[in-house]
C-alpha cells in the first residue's frame, strides 16, 4: 500500500469528519521508542526499539447520538514503527477496526477487535502487556486481534460485566477452521478486581502447523494501599494434533514511588507433558511521569527455559532475540511514552 493512498485515506476521513455535524470524532495516538539491549542465541544487541511500553499507532474514534440512548460508534487504528515510518500488522486500519451499536442493552462491535482473554491479561499485568517484563512473554494472548469478529460488552450491573466475542472463520467448505470463540466475566468493587476469561481458537487451515488451543485465565488484582498486588493462572490446552498442555502463574506488584511506580512479577510456566518446554521469567520496572500524557520507562527481564524451551523476552511490539532450546534470554531497556 502506497503512501498516497494512505494520506488520502486519512484526509477523507477528515473531510468526512468535519461535515457530520451530528457526530462527535477524535484523533488520538501514542509514540513510543527506547534503547534495549537484548542478549539472545546470536549473542547481544543494542537497538533503537519502537513501541516498547505501547504500540505506536494513529487512531479514529467517533460516536454518532441516535436518540433514547442509542449510539453508532466507530473506531479505527493503524500500528507503525517510529523507528523507521513503515506500517505494522500488514493493514491499513491493522490494530482496530470496528462500527457498532451502544446503549442501555451494552455494545455490539463488527469489525477487526481484541480478543477477551488479551484485555483481561492486559487488566491484570503489572507491566500492561508492554516493556520486557510483561506477561505475554510467557502467557498466551491467544490471536491478541481477531478478523471477522462480532463482540458483544455488557454494561456494568452490581460491578459484573462480560465480554463475548465469535471469530467468524470464513474458509470456504470448513465451517470450524480459524473460528475463534472468546469470553470474559469481570467483577469489580472497591480494591477489588477479578476476571474469568476463555478462548478457543480452531485450527487455522491456512497454517498447517497450528493445531489449536483452549485457554482459560483467572487473573485479579487487589489494591493494599500503598500496593497494588497482581496475580494470575492460565491454562493452555492443545486442540487435535497438538500436545500443549501448559499452566502459567504469576504474581506482580504495582508500588507507587513518587511521580512514578516500581513493577514487578515473576511467572512460572509449567509443561504439563513430556517435552519439557516449561520456562521462568523474573521482570522489574519503573515508570516516571513526566506529565499526564509523557512517561519515561525502564525495565528489565530475564527468561530462564527448560531443555526443550526457547522463550524470549520481547516488549509491546517485539518478540524478542530468538534464543537457542533451553537457553536463558534477557532484556533491558529505556525510553519515552507520549500520548496525544
Amino acid at each position: 500500500m502506497g503512501k498516497p493512498f494512505y494520506v488520502a485515506a486519512v484526509m477523507s476521513l477528515f473531510a468526512a469528519t468535519a461535515a457530520s455535524a451530528q457526530s462527535s470524532a477524535t484523533v488520538y495516538g501514542i509514540v513510543d521508542a527506547g534503547l534495549t539491549r537484548e542478549s539472545g542465541a546470536s549473542g547481544s544487541i543494542t537497538k533503537l526499539a519502537t513501541g516498547v511500553q505501547s504500540g505506536n499507532r494513529l487512531g479514529f474514534k467517533g460516536t454518532e447520538e441516535l436518540g433514547n440512548g442509542l449510539k453508532a460508534n466507530f473506531q479505527l487504528e493503524s500500528g507503525f514503527d517510529l523507528d523507521t515510518g513503515t506500517s505494522r500488522q500488514g493493514a491499513l486500519f491493522g490494530r482496530q477496526a470496528y462500527v457498532g451499536l451502544s446503549g442501555l442493552f451494552g455494545a455490539v462491535n463488527l469489525g477487526h477487535q481484541y480478543d477477551p482473554i488479551y484485555l483481561s491479561l492486559d487488566s491484570i499485568d503489572p507491566f500492561g502487556l508492554g516493556l520486557p517484563g510483561q506477561v505475554a512473554n510467557l502467557m498466551n494472548t491467544s490471536n491478541i486481534r481477531t478478523d471477522n469478529a462480532i463482540t458483544y460488552s455488557s454494561v456494568p450491573v452490581h460491578g459484573f460485566s462480560f465480554n463475548g466475542l465469535y471469530g467468524m472463520g470464513e474458509m470456504p467448505g470448513n465451517r470450524s477452521a480459524n473460528k475463534t470463540l472468546g469470553a470474559s466475566a469481570n467483577y469489580i468493587n472497591g480494591p477489588v478486581f477479578a476476571t474469568l476469561a476463555y478462548d478457543k481458537l480452531n485450527n487455522d487451515s491456512r497454517n498447517p502447523a497450528s493445531a489449536g488451543h483452549r485457554l482459560v485465565l483467572l487473573g485479579a488484582t487487589y489494591n493494599l494501599g500503598p500496593v497494588l498486588a497482581h496475580a494470575g493462572v492460565e491454562t493452555e490446552k492443545g486442540i487435535g494434533a497438538s500436545d500443549a498442555d501448559f499452566r502459567s502463574i504469576m504474581v506482580g506488584a504495582s508500588i507507587p514511588v513518587g511521580r512514578g511506580s516500581i513493577m514487578a512479577s515473576v511467572i512460572s510456566k509449567t509443561d504439563r507433558c513430556k517435552a519439557n518446554r516449561g520456562a521462568k521469567q523474573v521482570g522489574i520496572g519503573y515508570l516516571y511521569s513526566l506529565s499526564t500524557r509523557s512517561k519515561l520507562y525502564t525495565s528489565y527481564a530475564r527468561i530462564d527455559n527448560q531443555n526443550a524451551a526457547s522463550y524470549a523476552v520481547g516488549d509491546a511490539s517485539g518478540g524478542g532475540s530468538a534464543v537457542e532450546r533451553g537457553q536463558a534470554s534477557s532484556a533491558f531497556t529505556v525510553g519515552m511514552n507520549h500520548k496525544f
